[in-house]
């Protein structure tokens, strides 16, 4: 009879009850020892290089350093399998996938943490080491552009949150930047906007337009090629052909 070695587990998130739920669904789920808990990066690193777990669940929005400085933060010698635990980060989550890393969205269900556990005890079990250079180089790369806008504006300067952007429009040199319910004026060239933003959550879809793909909600076909795309808030803009098939490649390839 085989029998399958239990995976020592290491449990870190900001939220008390965050943690105590997984613990809980761990204990339902079978074959795991949670040996620690963390509530921030320092204290995860240094669990983490104390009592050497086989698997970390790693929370990303953590206060004062984040889950990836975790990442950043491990030893050469100390790799364990980690399964991030996210609640919104769309980007995060893309990573994940081309790197072949798992993770978890809040809030987590059982069915899913048993898919993931499988396929950590499998590569833990062949002795694969978790792919995590790969990852790092890809938030690395992320970092490169900027994560909030300086606008100016009759009262001072505002910091806009890249990631609440929806579309931007061009008015000769100037931009109309969406944000909500609010458009801020940027002198600037759509051009220069484009080259700023990272491509793979912006695309050009019309020569006087950029949209943020993750307010996308449906495209329509029109006419000639062209489509009718639609945003979450209803939003109705035009994809031309000329940019359609650039939009497809990055929504992970549309017919």
């Amino acid at each position: 009879m085989t029998v399958t070695a239990r995976l020592r587990a290491l449990i870190v998130d900001d939220v008390t009850l965050a943690r105590q739920r997984l613990r809980r669904l761990l204990d339902e789920v079978g074959g795991v020892d949670v040996i620690g808990e963390s509530a921030d990066a320092a204290g995860a690193l240094d669990a983490i290089a104390r009592l050497r777990p086989d698997l970390v669940f790693l929370d990303i929005e953590m206060p004062e350093q984040d889950g990836f400085s975790v990442l950043a933060g491990l030893p050469d010698d100390c790799r364990p399998a980690i399964v991030f635990v996210t609640a919104y980060d769309q980007y995060a989550v893309k990573a994940f996938e081309a790197n072949a890393l798992d993770y978890l969205l809040k809030p987590v269900e059982p069915a899913r943490l048993e898919t993931t556990l499988v396929r950590v005890r499998r590569r833990h079990e062949a002795g694969q080491a978790a792919p995590i250079d790969a990852l790092l180089a890809a938030l690395h790369a992320r970092e490169r552009y900027p994560q909030r806008l300086a606008v100016r504006s009759g009262e001072g300067t505002l910091l806009v949150r890249v990631a609440d952007i929806e579309w931007i429009e061009a008015a000769g040199n100037y931009l109309c930047v969406r944000a909500g319910k609010d458009t801020h004026v940027i002198r600037e060239t759509l051009t220069q906007m484009e080259r700023r933003l990272d491509p793979a959550r912006f695309v050009r879809i019309h020569r006087s337009r950029i949209v943020n793909i993750d307010r996308i909600a449906r495209l329509a076909p029109l006419f000639n090629g062209d489509h009718a795309l639609y945003l979450h808030d209803g939003t109705e803009l035009t994809l031309s052909r000329t940019y359609r098939d650039a939009l497809f490649r990055a929504l992970g390839g549309l017919d």
